[in-house]
This record gives structure tokens, sequence and C-alpha cells, in this order.
């Protein structure tokens, strides 16, 4: 069985006061049965460590150093005690231009460096409605390390709530379908231990019926992450998770 884990990606906000609370109570913490990891800001980085929390970069660069002003590279990370990375998130592909070719340098930078690549792919609403779908997965996984230890996470990016209350989740059955689809392009000796996460808006209300769906192994959790009370509940979901 693969272990459940819920990836809180935080984006360009602060961390929710409850997740630098050091009590038991703390839904941001790392389960017995599940993986809870968090990817603050750069900025957050040392206060989410120093409180003990699993924590992850939201963004690397391949390159170990150089002229890349702004950037981090995923040696730093490293260097800092992240011992996760998201590499491809939508927001990263749609606002800052990384390339199919980018997002595979990185995953195997952080392959190199022995940090844990979630490979976020996925696509957009004018793809979906051309029913492109599959030719677009196909296509940002070619050039992956399928054969090493990865996590992939599903973001339809026309079901992403970015903030805004009318968007949707994907349908638990069109979900669990592409999730289906994705796990039979991976090679035949990963297919059973790469966890595949589903990253549309999930959220609490309708944690149980996503992740209760066979080969949907978690969540890459945006918006909902950010509220306590949200998490409690996603994270009781998860325990239970194909129990």
């Amino acid at each position: 069985m693969r272990r459940p884990l819920i990836a809180c990606n935080w984006k360009m906000n602060p961390p929710p006061k409850e997740a630098l609370d050091h009590g038991s109570e703390n839904p941001y913490r790392e389960r017995a049965d599940i993986d809870v990891i968090v990817f603050p800001s750069f900025l957050d980085i040392k206060a989410c460590l120093d409180a003990r929390l699993i924590t992850g970069a939201q963004c690397g660069r391949a390159e170990k150093s150089g002229a890349f002003t702004g950037d981090i590279s995923i040696a730093m990370i490293k260097g800092a005690g992240c011992r996760y990375v998201l590499c491809g998130h939508s927001d990263r592909r749609q606002k800052h231009g990384e390339t199919d070719e980018m997002i595979a340098a990185q995953v195997i930078a952080a392959l190199e460096a022995g940090i844990h690549p979630i490979v976020c792919l996925g696509e957009t609403a004018e793809e979906h409605h051309a029913k492109k779908q599959e030719a677009v997965i196909k296509k940002q996984l070619s050039g992956l390390p399928l054969e090493s230890d990865i996590t992939i996470a599903y973001e339809p990016v026309w079901a992403i709530s970015g903030g805004d209350a009318s968007k949707k989740a994907m349908s638990a059955e069109q979900a669990e379908e592409t999730h289906a689809f994705i796990r039979s392009l991976l090679p035949s000796d990963r297919q059973g231990s790469t966890r595949i996460l589903y990253g549309g808006s999930l959220k609490a209300a309708n944690a149980e019926e996503l992740l209760y769906q066979p080969n949907i192994d978690g969540g890459l959790i945006g918006a909902a992450s950010l509220e306590a009370e949200q998490m409690k509940t996603i994270i009781k979901v998860a325990e239970t998770h194909k129990a």
C-alpha cells in the first residue's frame, strides 16, 4: 500500500499560525501513517524547520550557482534543510515560463541532491475543452526520470481555485480515471509504488470522495491548506485512506 501524502502549498502567503504551534494538535505535523509536507515561501522555511515540520521548497533552479538574480538553487534548498521540492507547479509554468525541459532538469537535480521531487503536471482549460488532456500529460511526462523515486501531482489547471470559489474540483470519477491513466504510463516496476496526488481544489468538503479513490494517493493542497480546521478534516480523511 502506498503511504498517503498531504502536501500543503502555501504559495505567497505566511504560514498559518497553527502550523508553527508545537502542540500535538497541530494538523501540519507528520502522522504515524501519512506524510504531511509543508511548502512555505523561502522566507518561512527556517521557521517551519524550527517548528519541526517536514518542509519543502515551492520551486528551485537546477543550476547549482550562477548569475540568476532572485533564484534559489536546489543545492541551496538541500543545504537549508528541505527534504522535498515542487517541480513544475502550474503557477511556475504559466507565470514564470518554466518548460518541460527545465522541469525535467529540476527533477534530476533534486534526485542528485537527495531531495524528493514532487512533479506537477496537468492541462489548461483550453487544452481540456479541446480534449487534449491525455496528449498534454504524455508530453509533460516525457523526459522525466520515471524510473526514479518521484511523486507526481496531477493539477487540472482549469479546476485550481486560486481563491476563486466558483472553480470546482474534478469529479472523483474523472480524477480517478486520469490518475489511473497517469499510472499506466509509468514503468511497470514503478506503477505500484509511485504516489500520484490530486491537486485541483481539494478541500475538506470533497476530501473523502477524492482521497478514497484507489489511484489517488493524497493531495497537493493550496487554499484549503491555509485553514487549520480544513486541514484537520483532510488529515482525518487521509488517515483512513484505503483502510
